[in-house]
């Protein structure tokens, strides 16, 4: 899946990248906004840059992560 700036997302589950860190369990059914997908480098594995309402912005995997309408 692509994502794209703008896109509303869901942490829906605890990603098994090795980037996943243990403060990051807390996230898990937040609701943010894409700021940065790095679409210029257009890897499935690469971090995004995401914003989570209340908590700030994050680099966060894209396993843990999932669009809401």
């Amino acid at each position: 899946m692509e994502f794209r700036k703008g896109q509303k997302i869901e942490v829906f589950q605890k990603s098994k990248d090795e980037a996943w860190e243990p403060y990051m369990d807390e996230f898990i059914g937040v609701h943010g906004m894409i700021t940065d997908p790095d679409t210029i480098i257009n890897d499935p594995d690469a971090l995004i840059e995401v914003s989570l309402q209340g908590m700030g912005t994050y680099r966060l995997p894209q396993d843990c992560l999932r669009l809401i309408k």
